[in-house]
């Protein structure tokens, strides 16, 4: 039996890794649960550990998988048209453009564009370097989906490291919060969290080494938003 404030907490979570593809800080989880420390969530973290709802992974910031959730949780979860995004026997559902599918395992393969910029930017890429097998529950909406390798640990805290695959969706246009593709004066590449400022827009690190760059909107052009991430161990 969870408490009120853990089955909160895991919802948050659930929540946030469907819809961003990754778990969401500490100091998220603090505000959202209305807590004074993260010391709180610290708690809650490792009794939901415990109790076998999430694993987290060491030595990996913001590394954590959640196992399962309460009956309740599902059920409810079912109702509002959200599902845990875990590979099932069933048949994929069609791949979206750009995507061929993988029938025996129940995935996709995604063009992996080459390494986008997690730090420094470096120069845009747009050739295919290689193909990766994905999860087709991974893979949001209609539109095409890619793949690129990260390269450097500015977004370390949103749980993405050095060396992961992330997930893109191809799009022009992000809410703020989302952390996207973003095309820096036509030919620089990062991976940042997106945030509007007037007329300016702000990409943002998720490590507190980086800084937060503010630019003109037309220096400025989103190309995909993250929908998922593939870590190898």
């Amino acid at each position: 039996m969870l408490t009120r404030k853990q089955l909160d907490l895991l919802e948050f979570i659930h929540k946030r890794t469907q819809a961003d593809g990754v778990p969401p800080s500490f100091d998220e989880m603090k505000v959202a649960l209305d807590l004074r420390s993260k010391s709180g969530i610290h708690r809650l973290i490792t009794a939901l550990e415990e109790r076998g709802f999430i694993r987290r992974l060491a030595h990996r910031a913001r590394a954590i998988e959640i196992v399962k959730l309460p009956d309740a949780l599902e059920t409810e979860f079912a109702a509002k048209g959200f599902s845990p995004k875990v590979i099932k026997g069933d048949a994929p559902p069609p791949p979206p453009p750009g995507a061929m599918p993988v029938e025996a395992v129940g995935a996709m393969e995604l063009p992996v564009m080459g390494r986008i910029a997690a730090g420094t930017p470096i120069e845009a890429i747009s050739e295919v370097a290689t193909h990766v097998a994905v999860p087709g529950t991974m893979l949001s909406g209609k539109g095409r989906h890619y793949a690129l390798e990260v390269k450097g640990d500015s977004m370390i805290e949103a749980g993405i490291n050095d060396g992961d695959i992330v997930v893109i969706r191809e799009q022009k246009s992000a809410e703020n919060g989302e952390i996207v593709v973003a095309l820096v004066e036509g030919f620089e590449a990062t991976l940042k969290r997106f945030r509007r400022k007037g007329d300016m827009v702000a990409l943002e690190a998720a490590n507190p080494a980086y800084e937060t760059r503010l630019l003109r909107r037309d220096q400025v052009e989103v190309q995909g938003r993250l929908v998922g991430l593939i870590r190898s161990y």
